[in-house]
């Protein structure tokens, strides 16, 4: 664990109990005595905390330190990722915010089922448990839309991964900043239609992907 998490990170002085204070004291075994790293991900600092007081339920932090501590990837990657089971989104995320993956729009394509819908609280702390284990200084923005048009009007620089005989490695990297993922199925005839064709690609393989592999396939190769 690289740093704690906490939203009152950067408060003089707080108090933690329940499951933070077992993993701390319980689980890690932390010495009373030794100072304690948190983070509030809403900035760049990481903040040093002293045990002042503690109980056999909750211990009291004061804060003694803090230093900005950028520790983030220096690309800017945004996916739009056609919705799949949000059971499968939940063991794929951890993995997209360590290799630094910015920013993640789910779209409600053509082929998405209608009754899928992420747990917005669930992904977000299992993004700050990923950014705890990596060390990232913030987490992957994450939100939703209701349409490929409607995503494409927002970010009409968009690329897309597809079955193309122009590979990735055929296109300048440095290009792609927004890249689109299908979901099973892949892309409709109607959203296909959409597509500039210079901004289509596809992998060096004759397989054919699941959107979770796909979009790990492709953060790695970008990132």
């Amino acid at each position: 664990m690289q740093f704690l998490y906490s939203k009152h990170a950067g408060d003089d002085q707080f108090s933690v109990d329940g499951d933070l204070y077992k993993y701390i004291f319980k689980v890690r075994r932390k010495d009373t005595n030794t100072p304690l790293y948190f983070r509030n991900l809403n900035d760049d600092i990481l903040y040093k905390y002293d045990v002042t007081a503690i109980d056999r339920k909750k211990a009291t932090l004061t804060l003694k330190g803090s230093e900005e501590k950028i520790i983030s990837s220096s690309s800017d990657l945004h996916i739009g990722w056609c919705l799949i089971d949000p059971k499968t989104i939940e063991k794929v995320l951890p993995l997209l915010n360590e290799l630094g993956v910015k920013k993640i729009t789910f779209i409600h394509c053509d082929y998405s089922q209608k009754n899928f819908k992420p747990n917005f609280d669930r992904l977000e702390k299992i993004l700050i448990n990923s950014s705890q284990q990596c060390g990232r200084s913030n987490i992957i923005d994450l939100e939703i839309i209701d349409s490929l048009n409607e995503f494409l009007n927002s970010n009409p620089d968009s690329y897309f991964l597809d079955f193309s005989l122009e590979i990735i490695d055929d296109v300048d990297k440095n290009d792609i900043k927004t890249v689109v993922i299908g979901c099973e199925g892949g892309f409709s005839s109607a959203e296909r239609d959409k597509f500039p064709k210079d901004k289509v690609f596809g992998l060096k393989s004759n397989l054919i992907l699941k959107s979770e592999t796909a979009i790990v396939a492709i953060a790695s190769k970008l990132l």
